[in-house]
């Protein structure tokens, strides 16, 4: 079971660029890990460091000012290779949500497996969020699964999930915590069917 996910209200992390790849996102070399945990320390690595350890000031995720579990990024977020890591890489650095205009869609699977929830906006809401945290670091977002909206200040959106997918984030599951959730219902029709 994973981290239940229903209402999450934080700051984030304005990433505006477009087509981030997942190379860029966990670069090859760090996949060689078999455990999903770790990964978050390599998270956009060539991007944040000089060389192997010399933070590099100019990214954002060096940047003191922004923080937060919500990475608002541009459009195109997650293309390139199928790698799974990358969604772990997301993940175990601390963010639950990502925002863009759109993602790739074999990321976008493998983040909601993995209890990362890709909200789709428009373009326009995007530039909106990305301009207002920028200027306002301080700036709170709201996400809401159960009414599948998010909104800062007087400005929200309705976004689309799969209704497989809500329900396994807002329990936690995997797929197969799903399959065990309904234990109960299949062992009861398969004692009302056992006769036929």
């Amino acid at each position: 079971m994973k981290e239940k996910f229903t209402l999450l209200n934080s700051t984030a992390v304005p990433l505006p660029i477009e087509n981030i790849d997942t190379d860029q996102i966990i670069p090859a070399r760090f996949l060689k890990a078999t455990t999903r945990e770790g990964f978050g320390d390599n998270l956009f690595r060539d991007w944040r460091y000089e060389g192997e350890q010399t933070p590099k000031a100019d990214f954002v995720l060096n940047d003191a000012r922004f923080c937060g579990r919500i990475l608002l990024a541009g459009k195109n977020f997650g293309c390139g290779s199928s790698r799974e890591h990358a969604a772990w890489a997301i993940y175990d650095y601390g963010f639950r949500v990502v925002v863009s205009s759109f993602f790739a869609d074999i990321f976008k699977n493998n983040a909601l497996n993995n209890g990362l929830l890709p909200v789709v906006v428009s373009e326009a809401f995007l530039q909106a969020a990305l301009r207002a945290v920028t200027e306002n670091p301080a700036t709170i977002l709201t996400v809401d699964l159960e009414k599948q909206v998010i909104q800062f200040g007087l400005q929200q959106e309705q976004f689309e999930i799969n209704t497989y997918k809500k329900t396994c984030l807002l329990n936690g599951y995997d797929d197969i915590d799903y399959l065990l959730s309904l234990k109960e219902k299949i062992r009861k029709f398969d004692t009302a069917h056992a006769s036929r």
